[in-house]
């Protein structure tokens, strides 16, 4: 497959920080500007727990996210964001390849 990739990252948000996901979020985000295949990320609250937040970035393709992955600087750029990563969760991280979409907005099916 070589279809875009979406990688999805648990976090818990410590009741005294709060603000403290989202702070280092921005910080990422504006590091990975222009990081080649990166495409959008986002930062998700769950309704029922706001403590609970997810982290999901699209990339062009598997093959992009791991390069990126790889290379020197993804460590250094996500630590601020890894002492917040859900370690009690069976996976804290995952990654898939997107199989079939649809968007409503222009239609596209790929």
């Amino acid at each position: 497959m070589s279809g875009r990739a979406r990688v999805m990252i648990w976090h818990r948000e410590p009741s005294d920080e709060p603000g403290a996901i989202e702070q280092a979020y921005r910080q990422i985000s504006a590091s990975l500007s222009g990081t080649p295949g990166l495409l959008s990320n986002e930062l998700l609250r769950a309704t029922d727990d706001t403590s609970r937040v997810l982290v999901m970035s699209e990339w062009e393709n598997l093959v992009a996210f791991k390069e990126w992955e790889e290379g020197m600087s993804h460590r250094s750029t996500t630590s601020p964001l890894r002492r917040f990563q859900d370690r009690g969760r069976e996976r804290f991280y995952e990654i898939y390849e997107v199989a079939v979409s649809y968007r409503e907005e222009g239609g596209d099916r790929s």
